[in-house]
This record gives C-alpha cells, sequence and structure tokens, in this order.
C-alpha cells in the first residue's frame, strides 16, 4: 500500500469492564510517518490534516473501563509483552508517594492483578521500560526523591524474579525523565535525559542484551537541544525518532527529529501544539500522541497522529466522552483487540487511576 495512503484501524475504547475477546488484526496504519516540526513555536491544529467521526466508517470514541485498579499515579510505565497478552506497569509517583510495585493487566480480561514483591529495582519515576523478547520486561533508570538512578533490570514473568543486568561500555549517566526504545539491531537506545546537578543530556546511547554492554551512539553535526519528558520510538523504515519534551527556561517543545545513518535531521511539517510528559502508543506505521503538559503549564486533552513519511500531523477528533486533561499517563496498543489503552497521568483534579480504551479506524488521505 502506498505510504502516500493513511489507513489506521485502532480499537479504543469501547464498554467497561469487557473488550472483545475475538483475535483479530493488529491495529493497521498505513501511512506517511508525520515526522515533523522542530520549531518551539506552536503550530495549529487547524493547519495540520484532522481526521473527524465518519458515518461510514467505525467512529473514534473512548469509553472508561470500570473496575478495580493499581493506585493512582504519574510518571510510571506501562508495557505490553511479547505475547500481547498482559501490560505490565511499574513504579511512578503519587504526590510525595514514591512506587516500585509491580501490576499485571489481563488485556483479555481487563483485570489489574499486582505480582508478588521481590528483590529488585527501588521505588522510581520517571524511568523507562520496554518488552525484550528473551530477557522480559527490562526498566531503566528514574528518579526518587534526589536520587537519580543509570540501573537497568529485567524482569522474567515465568519466574516472578529481577535481575540487575551488568553495565560494562560506555554507561549513560544517571537520569531522569529521558526516551528508550528497541530498535531493528535488538538493542536498547535511550537519548537525552536530566539529572542530579539541574543538568539537561543530548547523548544517544544503546545497551547491547548479547555483549550487555553500553555503546556511545550519539552523532556529530546538528541535534535535538539537551531535554527532557519526551518519548522516542523506531519507525518502520528504521529511523529513530525523538519528540517534544522539555528543556531548560522552556516548558515544552513541540519538534520531532530523525536519527538516521548516524546523523540526526529535523523535520519540517506542521506538528502538534508543544508538550512535554504526553502519553503515546507505537502503532502500525504511526504514532498516536495524547495529552501532556502545554507550553503554558497547562494540561492537554488533543490527540494527534505522528505517520512515517508524513510531514504534518493528523489531528484525531473523537466522539462521546473523553479522558480528562492530563500529562504523565501511560498508553499502549492492544493490536489482539484492535485497541489502545490509556491509564493514570495527573490532571487538575490531582492523580488518576482510571483505565481508558480507544477504538474506531481512522481514515485519512495524504
Amino acid at each position: 500500500m502506498s505510504r502516500r495512503l493513511l489507513a489506521v484501524t485502532v480499537a479504543l475504547i469501547a464498554s467497561a469492564c469487557s473488550p472483545s475477546s475475538v483475535t483479530s488484526p493488529s491495529p493497521r496504519l498505513d501511512a506517511p510517518s508525520s515526522a515533523v516540526t522542530g520549531s518551539p513555536s506552536p503550530a495549529s491544529p487547524s493547519a495540520s490534516t484532522a481526521v473527524e467521526p465518519s458515518a461510514s466508517r467505525d467512529p473514534v470514541a473512548w469509553s472508561e473501563i470500570s473496575g478495580d485498579a493499581a493506585p493512582a499515579r504519574e510518571d510510571h510505565t506501562w508495557t505490553v509483552d511479547g505475547d500481547g497478552r498482559v501490560a505490565y506497569l511499574f513504579g511512578g509517583r503519587d504526590g510525595a508517594t514514591v512506587y516500585g510495585d509491580l501490576w499485571a493487566y489481563d488485556l483479555d480480561n481487563d483485570t489489574w492483578a499486582e505480582l508478588p514483591a521481590a528483590p529488585g529495582p527501588e521505588p522510581r519515576f520517571g524511568h523507562e521500560a520496554a518488552w525484550v523478547n528473551d530477557i522480559g520486561l527490562v526498566v531503566f533508570a528514574g528518579q526518587s526523591g534526589s536520587r537519580f538512578f543509570a540501573d537497568m533490570w529485567a524482569f522474567w514473568p515465568p519466574d516472578g524474579a529481577w535481575r540487575l543486568l551488568p553495565a560494562a561500555g560506555d554507561a549513560p549517566v544517571a537520569r531522569y525523565g529521558t526516551c528508550a526504545a528497541v530498535g531493528p539491531d535488538g538493542r536498547l537506545w535511550i537519548s537525552h535525559g536530566f539529572t542530579a546537578d539541574g543538568s539537561r543530556f543530548a547523548d544517544t546511547r544503546a545497551y547491547d542484551f548479547v555483549a550487555q554492554a553500553w555503546t556511545d551512539e550519539t552523532p556529530g553535526g546538528d541535534a535535538p537541544t539537551e531535554r527532557c519528558l519526551h518519548s522516542c520510538w523506531w519507525t518502520d523504515d528504521g529511523a529513530f525518532a525523538l519528540y517534544a519534551g522539555q528543556t531548560t527556561g522552556v516548558t515544552s517543545l513541540g519538534d520531532l527529529w530523525l536519527l538516521s545513518d548516524g546523523r540526526w535531521s529535523q523535520g519540517g511539517g506542521t506538528l502538534p501544539p508543544e508538550r512535554n510528559l504526553y502519553a503515546r502508543a507505537r502503532l502500525d506505521g504511526a504514532t498516536l500522541v495524547f495529552g501532556g503538559q502545554g507550553i503554558d503549564g497547562g494540561y492537554l486533552d488533543d490527540m494527534w497522529l505522528l505517520s512515517d513519511g508524513v510531514d504534518d500531523a493528523t489531528s484525531v477528533a473523537t466522539s462521546g466522552p473523553a479522558p480528562p486533561a492530563r500529562a504523565g499517563a501511560e498508553m499502549v496498543q492492544d493490536a489482539i483487540h484492535e485497541r489502545v489503552l490509556l491509564f493514570g497521568g495527573r490532571g487538575g483534579d490531582g492523580t488518576y487511576a482510571d483505565t481508558w480504551e480507544l477504538r474506531g479506524e481512522l481514515v485519512a488521505g495524504g
């Protein structure tokens, strides 16, 4: 299918408590990547393509999933396992309370279960997590009070046990608010972040799980400015994308950069308004972004598609009730049940413990 066509099928939240258990194809997004904007000036939402609900296709809609949940928190991680059946939530904070608990969310039944405490990572927030085949849930870095971490832990569900991974080579400085994603080479790539003395970083490093060592992959030339509270992901064509965040003296950024062939390049289209601590989920060929903290410090509740190979971001309109504006939430793709799930975060009413599901079909021309 042409990269100039955007056809996304996304299961978003439907009925409370019990999504369809029918196994179906993963949410499909054949589209141009919204690699865009490096400019910190707010982009007008009206300047980009908007995906509106249509009677000719399933409307894009949120619904809240009821039932018991993990305690309210922000700055946590939520990671789907290799089988696509369980999403593991680790850590986070609620005010002065910093969590080191681990919860399993059953994607077939929409139920939460706290896993038994075991020796593992100290409580933390602002860390990163990823699922690595044959390794399990990997947790890296983060913060607790005045302490910053540079350790990497792996949780293997069949054993119910954590193990600390060695950190040979060019190990990163302890940090909070970095970003991480597993690359096509099987390594965990991280970039940027913030640490104890108020410094922000612009380095990029990769961890090899076979060699159990870090390599400094920071390229020369132009690069994204030092920052934290951003996210990064790998595009389908093998570029490492880094989007938005916060830097010294600037509450929120709105630029998007791609690292490919050993150099960073900045996107040049129309991007969403600036934000940090947004929730995001990687789909097939695109990344879905929700909320965050805006340039004025307020909470956002808008949603955008950043599609691989496309300059302009796509604003996503939804029908019916929607999650309140928030920052520090987490979003995951539940490919088997064709939906995206959102949990937690902090908004004007405090810290949330709500779970939302997004379903529907997004189709836009490019």
